[in-house]
């Protein structure tokens, strides 16, 4: 992976990670993909925190959308403990450097958990609109969605500013899915075309791994479902200005909800 922000960032930050061995892939779309991300005390300690959290606030998680058959919590609402680091500025900028985007500090992401037996989704690309709150945010801060401005819609309330943005890379980190073996279903699949009826690559769910990509009219991908077990996930966004995502990849192709 590109080390120039990783050697910037605090020490406290560097230090939580295993190894510098992320994989770049060209196929079935550009993606980076990650196994033991974290260092094992760490990866711990988030995994605990997401248990008692699970535990603790299982009336918080709502359904993610409709026909879709994860529930989530947001990360805006989980920042007191170890899962405030994928709001952090050192990780936004670790994920900006690697996907190699410019991106405007805005960050949107959530919790999932699938039941078992949960049905598949749909594949999708992610290129969709976000609105955020006031100005962009300066260096060194990151702007999560606010209760003032509907993330997808920009309906606001009386008084308040609002910015459209566009989503920009993803991040799917998988953790809470102990002794996951092939055949346990709960993969992400990737897709050279979307009108492919399987997936070119389905991605395991294994424990401190993660996947990342840059958000494109061909980002192809979707939760393959039929898990025998819990099967659970960070699911985030880094988003860029919407005049960015236009002159990229044409205001046609923006996918509005």
């Amino acid at each position: 992976m590109s080390g120039e922000t990783v050697s910037q960032a605090p020490a406290w930050f560097t230090e939580l990670f295993a190894h510098r061995r992320w994989i770049r892939r060209s196929g079935p779309f550009p993606h980076v993909y990650v196994r033991d991300v974290f260092v094992e005390d760490f990866y711990q300690r988030l995994a605990d925190e997401y248990q008692r959290v699970l535990g603790a606030r299982a009336s918080a998680f709502s359904r993610v959308a409709d026909n879709y058959s994860a529930d989530g919590i947001p990360l805006a609402d989980l920042r007191n403990g170890p899962l405030a680091l994928f709001t952090s500025r050192e990780w936004h900028d670790l994920i900006a450097s690697v996907a190699g985007v410019e991106v405007t500090g805005d960050v949107e992401g959530s919790i999932h958990h699938h039941r078992p037996d949960s049905p598949a989704g749909w594949p999708h690309n992610d290129l969709n609109p976000a609105w955020f709150a006031g100005p962009a945010p300066g260096p060194g801060e990151v702007r999560l969605p606010d209760p003032s401005v509907d993330t997808k819609t920009g309906a606001k309330s009386d008084g308040v500013t609002a910015r459209e943005t566009v989503r920009a890379v993803a991040v799917l980190f998988y953790l809470g899915n102990p002794g996951w073996q092939p055949g346990d279903g709960g993969e992400t699949g990737l897709y050279a075309n979307i009108a492919d009826p399987a997936p070119t690559l389905a991605v395991p769910p294994l424990d401190n791994s993660m996947v990342l990509f840059e958000c494109t009219p061909r980002s192809w991908h979707t939760y393959l479902g039929y898990n025998r077990a819990p099967r659970s996930s960070i699911v985030m966004w880094l988003h860029r200005s919407k005049d960015d995502a236009v002159q990229r990849w044409g205001g046609d192709r923006i996918v509005q909800w």
